[in-house]
């Protein structure tokens, strides 16, 4: 996303963009509301490193695995962020065909270690 599409999208300037970026201006957090809203992430992205501490929690990824839990911030991170929207760019055939494979993928991993 351009800063002018981010703009436009929350309704500013792109020059304003360029200054919340750059840290000339504060972003006011009814600002950073809209700014994530239009980006489709949750206001806690861009708080992501703030405070380890509170975000090194773990959640069982299912009742299978409960010795290999995940992190509970997966779906705040930038990169899980950017590879669920790739993802869903995909026609939905391959999605489904990617999906049954790493189902069965996973499936495997776990008798291996059974």
């Amino acid at each position: 996303m351009t800063q002018k599409q981010l703009a436009d999208a929350v309704g500013i300037k792109f020059q304003q963009i360029q200054k919340y970026e750059t840290g000339a201006n504060r972003v006011s957090a009814s600002r950073l509301y809209e700014i994530a809203d239009a980006m489709q992430v949750p206001v806690s992205f861009f708080f992501e490193d703030v405070d380890k501490a509170d975000t090194e929690g773990k959640v069982s990824a299912s009742p299978l695995d409960q010795d290999d839990a995940i992190p509970a911030n997966l779906f705040n991170g930038k990169e899980a962020i950017e590879l669920l929207n790739c993802y869903y760019r995909w026609p939905e055939e391959q999605r489904r065909r990617l999906f049954e494979l790493t189902k069965s993928l996973t499936k495997e991993s776990f008798a291996e270690a059974a």
